[in-house]
This record gives structure tokens, sequence and C-alpha cells, in this order.
């Protein structure tokens, strides 16, 4: 039997089996194990996005997002995965992709404003940005496995250090390191030494 603590409640060691059968059930796509955790989760995912989004609107279509990509992922579960902290992880990013979306889509907004108010100037900066992101992505394609897979879990999928880690079975100190070496070799691939890959950076040591 797990020793679960002497401080735990019975309740809450109720919860927890209640929680590990329902994920064991998704992870066999069990028929209505979704609708279940649909049903205990979805006002919480709700109010978490309602609190997030800018509008009611953002906030139905990243919920709608939310529960599409739990339902297409469920099967990948761990055994020991909290589930309403991944539906949370999953929300969360779904908010973030939607705020990097929205300033693309400011930015290129005031480059078009820019350039009607002034015809005869080129945008060679955006033009210049685009070569720079294709050059990133095709050499991106190029890197082994191990560098693409940690740029891809940071940049794509938004996940902090200590998720990574649990995804690569490494220590969060390797991480950081194997993002380091990913991130200067992506930039070598690229013909870009010396510059930012803009990637994001929040948990660099």
């Amino acid at each position: 039997m797990r020793d679960r603590g002497a401080n735990e409640a019975p309740g809450a060691e109720g919860a927890r089996d209640d929680e590990e059968r329902l994920v064991a059930r998704l992870r066999r796509s069990e028929p209505g194990a979704f609708d279940e955790a649909y049903r205990r989760h979805h006002p919480g995912i709700w109010r978490f996005l309602r609190q997030l989004a800018r509008s009611q609107a953002l906030a139905e279509d990243l919920f709608q997002d939310t529960w599409v990509a739990a339902a297409r992922n469920a099967h990948r579960l761990r055994s020991d995965t909290r589930l309403l902290a991944w539906l949370y992880a999953i929300a969360r990013n779904k908010h973030k992709n939607a705020l990097r979306t929205a300033a693309r889509d400011r930015q290129r907004h005031a480059a078009l404003a820019a350039e009607a108010a002034e015809p005869g100037v080129v945008p060679d900066a955006e033009a210049a940005s685009r070569q720079r992101a294709e050059r990133l992505r095709a050499a991106l394609a190029r890197l082994p496995d191990a560098h693409r897979e940690v740029l891809l879990l940071f940049a794509v999928q938004g996940l902090e250090t200590e998720a990574v880690a649990r995804i690569l079975e490494l220590s969060a100190d390797a991480v950081r390191k194997r993002l380091s070496r990913a991130r200067a070799a992506l930039l070598c691939e690229a013909g870009l030494e010396g510059e930012r890959d803009d990637l994001p950076r929040r948990d660099d040591p």
C-alpha cells in the first residue's frame, strides 16, 4: 500500500485514488472516461480561462480548444499525471498562444498602417524578419532530435523547465544545459551566430 503521509486526510487519499482510476481509464480510451473528466473539471477550467482572457468570446474559443487538445492527447497521459494540473497547463498554453497571435496581428496591422502612411517606404524590416524566421525554421528541422525536442517543448509547447524535465526524464539542470546547447546549435545551423534566437527565456538560469 502506498504511504501517503501521516498528515494526509482520508478524503484526500480517496480523491487521489479516484483521480488515478480516471487517468487509467483515459489512458485506455475507455468509453465515458473523457465525459467524466469534463464533468468534473470543466467549471474550474472555464473560470481560469475567463479570468485570463480579455473577452467572453476569446475565453469560449480557448475553452473549446483546451478540451479538443485534451481529448486528442488523453491516451498519452502518464499513470502519475495530476489530471487537473494537466488540464490547466493545456488551457494556459492555449491562452499564451492566443496572446502571441494577437501580438503578431498588432505588429502586422501597425506595419500596414505605416506603409499606408508612407507609400514610398518598403517594409524591409518585416521582410528581413520573415526571412530570418524561415532560416530558423529550416535550421530547426536539421537539428538532432535531442536538440529539436527541447526547443519545441519550450518554444512551441511553452512548458516550464520542471515539466520539460519530467517529459525528457532529465534533471532540471540537465534540461537547462541541453536547452542552452540547442539554442547555440540552432543559431549556428541558421548562420546567425551571436544573435538571439527569440525563444522564450523565462526559465534560463
